[in-house]
This record gives structure tokens, C-alpha cells and sequence, in this order.
């Protein structure tokens, strides 16, 4: 018998970047992620599936990533900017010899054999990300995520028709592009609001009935998405899901059994929860970040990736070079940086896949022991959900994957099942309904990072493009009239490019500023022009040069979401 189940689940996600800038910000960050995390990612599925080490890992893939993973312009451009990489290899390599620094000679060397693999990696699966892992998905050994459309904040967007939107648009642009529907969704930084009144955070009005983001995502199929844990310790209980003749019947209890029924799991991360806003049966179901096992990797005091044989990610040969020194230690500075051997880091890696092994396998023991009852003598199969941002598996941490590999490797050997989060839930559904509070896994559990002094002036401009827009689309004959409907649809897409969390995010964390606030303003723009080229045909006016000219910029700079309704933004609309 298994003492539980283990579910890691990665979140891969870039804001749209092609065309939209090269260094430091913009396509790199795309061409890093390729190479660095979702290619070696495959690689760990490629050598599970070899070795017979199952890898069920559960993946997100962003609609706006998969849109550029799609894209032949990514495609082109990645290919280049490999061989670009090996290049730079080989003249480093001429600069080490020079120098007679013989070490790290052989890591240029060792760094144009590495990139010439992954260049041949990428031409072996035909130059397609998306449908390498969609191929994995329908063989059953991986799990693929949908999400909102461009990850728009889902908590704080004004109308929700918007929220809708965002939300079919990704189901629609997941099944086009892997030819499969997900069952599961990432909320965009695991943000979540419940249902129930709701107050403007710009531009003024009164509390309005608002529905709850598990609402809006269970009408477009979605049956599973993820919260982060201090969401679950303050849950209410709302009611308990129990076989009733062969169906699932659903038992109100009281909002405080939550505190004294430990037998059952309440609040436990450990747990899933149904999800509901009004005290029903639930419209999906939650499952909680692992606070203790998501530590190992995030914690600057603990985590793996500051392990002192590990790559240095911030040290590079040059701007934009490739890297050549390791961690050392945590409190040496960048030019104290001692060179990298490779060689010794599969120890390592392997030593704390075990570690994380046991770490798992002991929180399992735990939850069993505390919810074990006279009923239930045997305690609870528990699981273990450990989300992480998948670019850390190799940008960040440039041994993750192999950790990853490592890691299952471990689980294999222990009473520990790895499963996708479907295949978890099918045989341990929740049983537990419960109402949650708002909040999300950024700094300080809340929307501070989204929402804060510098960034209220962007939510006002996105509050009056939301409202714009919704008045367009019931005031003007789109329905009727093909040349309205276009300029209302590039008016559309630039909308969704504009909701993405990433340029307030980018700003706030003082990662990106000018980037982000480019970004944000560029997509404000062009939807004020696709939308007040839209009302002028709708009036009859003849199209001007000018108008023409931006919309065939809008199509050159944005060619996302090519199967875009309108009706996405309509009740009802699919």
C-alpha cells in the first residue's frame, strides 16, 4: 500500500515577447526558456520513459506561451539564437586558450557540444514544443495545464465578461494548439477572489455582485486549479460530498466543523477542497502549494539551488554570456566566484532528491497519523503538491531538471505514488466542500504586488478600456457588419494583451520597469486605435491611411489568438 501521493506541478509561462524587443528584455527570455527549461524538461520525460521511471509531471502551458511556442518567427529566431550561443562559445574558447586558463577553455567547449545537442534536440521533435508534450499527454505520461489568455490578473479585472473572456479564450487557444482539452487550470499567480459583492478598486462605484473565479472557470470545463496554503488554513466549511446510491450526495455542516472534525482533512494542504462561493455543492476543485516542500527550492536560506556546486546564474562572461562559475558559497560575491566542474554536481543532485524523498514521505506518515479515527483506523492517503514556476527546472537552476530526474527516480523506490493531478483525483476525489478568502502566492499572500501606489493608474486605464469596450460591443453592428467586427476584434486581442500580470509585476519587482511600462502603454494604445477605428466604420466613415497602417501593425506586432469571438465577451458566449 502507498503512503500517498505526490503531484508536482510546474507553471510555464512568458508574457507575449516576439516582436516586442530582443536584450535584456523581450524575445531572449523566450529563447532562454526553450532551451534552458522546457527542452531539458522533455528530456527528463524522454529518459523516464526509456528507463521506465514513470515522470507524471501535471505541466502548465500558458495559452500566450503556447501561442509563441507555436509561432515560426519563435521557431527561426530560437534556431539562430542557438547557433549565435555555440558561436560564442567557440570565441570564448579562443580568449581561454589565449589566456592559458585551461579549465574554462574545456566549459566553452563543453558549453558549444551542450548547445549543438540542444539545437539537434529541437530539429528531432520537428521544431515543435507544443506538440512534443501534447504527444506525452495523450500517452498518459504528463498532464497539461490551460490558464487564463495573456494571465490576467483574474481578481482584479473590472467586468466579469472580461474575466469570461480571458478564460475561454485560453480553454480555446489550449485544445487549438495541443489538440487536447485540459482538465485543470494555473490561476494566474494563484490568484483567487470568491464570489459575492465586490468593490472597484478604480475610477469609483458602488459594490456590485461579483461572480467567483471557480464559477467562471468551471463554465468553460475546467475541473481543478491551484491555491496557495495560507488560503486553505483559513477555510470555512460548507459541507461534505458523500457517496448517496451512485452518485455524490452533498451534506451542509456547520462553518466551524472545519475546526474540530481533524479526522477528515479540513484545511489541510494535504487535502483537496471543492470550492464554492455561496455554501453549494462546489463548482471545482483546489488543491494547496506545500508550504515545507516548496521551501527546499524557493528559500534563499535552504533551497537546493544555493547548494555551492551548482551553476551561478548571476555571473556572466560578458553581456548576455554564457556562465562559467559556480555558487561558491551564498555570501560570496560575484567576483569571488570560483569556476564550475559539472562533474560534481550529479552527487549532489542526487543527494537531495533523496532528500526531498524523505521529506515527502514523511509528511504522508504525518497526515495519516493525524487523521487517523475508529472509522478510519488506517488514516487519510494524502497528497503532496509541490507548483513551482517552471523556468526555475533549468534557467534559474540549471541542475533542476536533472534533480527532477533524480527525484522520480527516488519515488519509484519508496511507497510514495507520483501522479498527475487528474489521475490523483480520479481516485481520491474531494469530499470536502469550502468557502475561501481572496489572495494569491505573491508577497504577503495578498495582491500587493498588482495592486499598489505606482500601479493604480494602470488599473484605472485598463477599467476604462474594459468599459469602452463592453459599451462597442453591445452599441455597434459587429454581428452585421465584417469590417466593424475586425477592427473590434484587433481591438479585442490588444484588451487581453494589456490584463497581463506581468507588466505590473515586472515594475513592481523593479525587474523589468521600463519594459513593463512600454509594454502596458504600447497595448493601451493600439486598442485605443483598433477601437476608435471601429466606432468610425460603424458611423460609415472611409478607413484612413493612418488607420490602415495601424491595424496592419497591430497584425504584425500581435498575431495571437488567430480563432478570436467576440462573443467570448457576451453571456453565454462560447
Amino acid at each position: 500500500m502507498t503512503i500517498g501521493s505526490f503531484c508536482l506541478v510546474l507553471h510555464g509561462h512568458l508574457p507575449w515577447s516576439l516582436h516586442h524587443g530582443h536584450w535584456p528584455h523581450g524575445e531572449v527570455w523566450l529563447y532562454e526558456a526553450a532551451a534552458e527549461t522546457y527542452l531539458p524538461l522533455l528530456g527528463v520525460i524522454e529518459d523516464g520513459q526509456r528507463d521506465g521511471v514513470p515522470t507524471p509531471i501535471t505541466l502548465g502551458l500558458t495559452p500566450i506561451l503556447l501561442e509563441q511556442l507555436a509561432n515560426s518567427s519563435f521557431k527561426e529566431g530560437f534556431v539562430a539564437w542557438l547557433w549565435g550561443r555555440a558561436a560564442r562559445a567557440r570565441a570564448d574558447r579562443a580568449e581561454f586558450d589565449a589566456r592559458n586558463d585551461g579549465h574554462l577553455a574545456w566549459l566553452a567547449g563543453y558549453w558549444e557540444q551542450h548547445i549543438e545537442r540542444t539545437i539537434q534536440q529541437f530539429n528531432r521533435i520537428e521544431q515543435d514544443l507544443p506538440g512534443a508534450f501534447a504527444a506525452h499527454a495523450r500517452a498518459g505520461r504528463i498532464e497539461i495545464l490551460t490558464s487564463n489568455a495573456t494571465h490576467g490578473f483574474m481578481p482584479l479585472l473590472r467586468h466579469d465578461a472580461c474575466s469570461r473572456a480571458q478564460v475561454r479564450a485560453g480553454v480555446a487557444t489550449s485544445a487549438r494548439i495541443l489538440g487536447l482539452r485540459p482538465a485543470g487550470a494555473w490561476l494566474p499567480e494563484c490568484a483567487y477572489r470568491p464570489g459575492g459583492p465586490w468593490t472597484p478598486i478604480a475610477l469609483g462605484g458602488g459594490s456590485e455582485q461579483r461572480a467567483g473565479v471557480e464559477e467562471i472557470f468551471s463554465q468553460s470545463g475546467v475541473r481543478f486549479f491551484f491555491l496557495d496554503a495560507h488560503l486553505a488554513r483559513d477555510a470555512r466549511s460548507e459541507g461534505i460530498l458523500e457517496p448517496v446510491g451512485g452518485s455524490v450526495g452533498f451534506r451542509k455542516v456547520d462553518w466551524d466543523q472545519a475546526t474540530w472534525d481533524t479526522a477528515r482533512g479540513w484545511r489541510s494542504p494535504m487535502e483537496p477542497h471543492a470550492v464554492t462561493s455561496w455554501g453549494s455543492p462546489g463548482a471545482l476543485t483546489a488543491l494547496f502549494r506545500h508550504p515545507e516542500v516548496s521551501e527546499q527550492v524557493w528559500s534563499g536560506e535552504v533551497g537546493y539551488p544555493g547548494e555551492s556546486r551548482y551553476l551561478e546564474f548571476h555571473k556572466r562572461h560578458g553581456n548576455d554570456g554564457l556562465r562559467y562559475w559556480k555558487v561558491t558559497g551564498s555570501r560570496v560575491d560575484l567576483g569571488g566566484k570560483q569556476p564550475w566542474h559539472p562533474g560534481d554536481t550529479p552527487a549532489v543532485t542526487g543527494e537531495h532528491a533523496r532528500h526531498m524523498t524523505a521529506l515527502i514521505t514523511s509528511l504522508l506518515a504525518r497526515h495519516r497519523d493525524q487523521t487517523r479515527s475508529p472509522e478510519n483506523p488506517g488514516g487519510r492517503h494524502g497528497v503532496v503538491v509541490a507548483p513551482f514556476d517552471a523556468e526555475l527546472f533549468g534557467h534559474w537552476w540549471h541542475e533542476g531538471p536533472a534533480f527532477l530526474g533524480d527525484l522520480f527516480r527516488c519515488l519509484a523506490a519508496s511507497g510514495v505514488e507520483p501522479q498527475t493531478v487528474s489521475q490523483y483525483l480520479a481516485e481520491h476525489p474531494a469530499d470536502k466542500v469550502v468557502a475561501l478568502p481572496s489572495g494569491s502566492w505573491g508577497a504577503g499572500g495578498d495582491f500587493r504586488v498588482w495592486l499598489n501606489e505606482e500601479l493604480h493608474w494602470t488599473w484605472e486605464a485598463s477599467y476604462r478600456a474594459e468599459d469602452r469596450f463592453l459599451g462597442d460591443l453591445d452599441r455597434l453592428p459587429w454581428r452585421d457588419q465584417p469590417a466593424v467586427r475586425h477592427a473590434l476584434t484587433a481591438a479585442a486581442r490588444e484588451l487581453l494583451l494589456l490584463q497581463a500580470s506581468d507588466w505590473a509585476f515586472v515594475i513592481h519587482t523593479r525587474g523589468a520597469v521600463d519594459y513593463g511600462y512600454r509594454r502596458f502603454c504600447e497595448h493601451l494604445a493600439r486598442f485605443d486605435r483598433a477601437s476608435t477605428t471601429a466606432e468610425a466604420r460603424a458611423r460609415g466613415e472611409p478607413d484612413s491611411l493612418i488607420a490602415l497602417h495601424e491595424l496592419e501593425d497591430m497584425e504584425l506586432h500581435d498575431p495571437v489568438f488567430p480563432d478570436l469571438r467576440l462573443e467570448w465577451w457576451t453571456e453565454g458566449g462560447t
